[in-house]
């Protein structure tokens, strides 16, 4: 639960633009204009252009941002990495490409949350038609070291695979968002909203130790700013041995 939290943190003052400079958002909204301006392109025309130049950097950007408008983000994320080993240095396309991972780990955060509600909601087709509790046979039934009921069996496995499934594309995505935002840390070491979405990313990932020094790092470099008194109190938190532990053992055992 710790981590759907720190998901839910993450969300409420990185990907919504607040702090200080550039988050990139604005950029992914002013591609998806361009491209809705245009011509009309279609995604199937553009897959083919990448097909045909590979090495066409923009033809990539082109596509990434067709993907985006048709709300794909995990194609977003494949044509902005590609796009990114061709221009590393694009701090826009950097930060668009951590945005979608953001996305990405938003879905398998509600994937997560999905499954958790079905598991605790379905109840067993078979138990309508259980003994009675009060027969030998029904102590036995409703005994967890006794009898077992395949069929509720079979669904506590499904729903258990599903949330392992999800938290681990959830984390997954979280330390790929937050690989692209020390990427964009290295160009751009002074911008102080890089800062603090690197620590809402890595804490998100359970990297305490990147998360508090970006987090320290944003206090040095915006310690006025509106979100500074809410920064230290994080790092507070983290700082504090029986929540660090609790979310250890809490990323482990997911």
């Amino acid at each position: 639960m710790f981590v759907l939290l720190a998901l839910a943190f993450a969300l409420g003052f990185v990907f919504f633009g607040v702090g200080s400079g550039s988050t990139g958002i604005s950029d992914l909204l002013q591609n998806a204009l361009n491209f809705g301006s245009g011509s009309g392109t279609s995604i199937s025309k553009l897959e083919k252009k990448t097909q045909k130049h590979p090495q066409d950097a923009q033809a990539w950007r082109d596509l990434a941002t067709g993907y985006e408008q048709k709300q794909r983000p995990q194609d977003a994320v494949n044509a902005l990495e590609r796009y990114t080993a061709l221009r590393p240095k694009d701090q826009g396309a950097l930060a668009e490409l951590a945005s979608q991972y953001g996305t990405l780990a938003t879905n398998y955060s509600n994937d997560y949350a999905a499954a958790q509600q079905d598991a605790a909601s379905q109840s067993s087709p078979g138990a309508a038609f259980a003994p009675a509790s009060t027969t030998p046979f029904g102590k036995a039934f409703n005994d967890p070291a006794g009898l077992k009921d395949p069929i509720a069996t079979a669904v506590q496995t499904l729903a258990s695979t599903r949330q392992s499934t999800a938290y681990s594309n959830y984390q997954g995505a979280q330390k790929n968002a937050e690989a692209a935002y020390a990427k964009l840390s290295a160009l751009s070491p002074n911008d102080a909203t890089t800062q603090i979405q690197l620590g809402q990313a890595a804490q998100a990932a359970g990297d305490t130790k990147v998360a508090v020094a970006a987090y320290k790092k944003f206090l040095k470099l915006a310690p006025a700013d509106p979100l500074a008194p809410q920064v230290k109190k994080v790092l507070k938190s983290l700082a504090t041995p029986s929540l660090t532990a609790g979310s250890t053992s809490t990323t482990a055992s997911g």
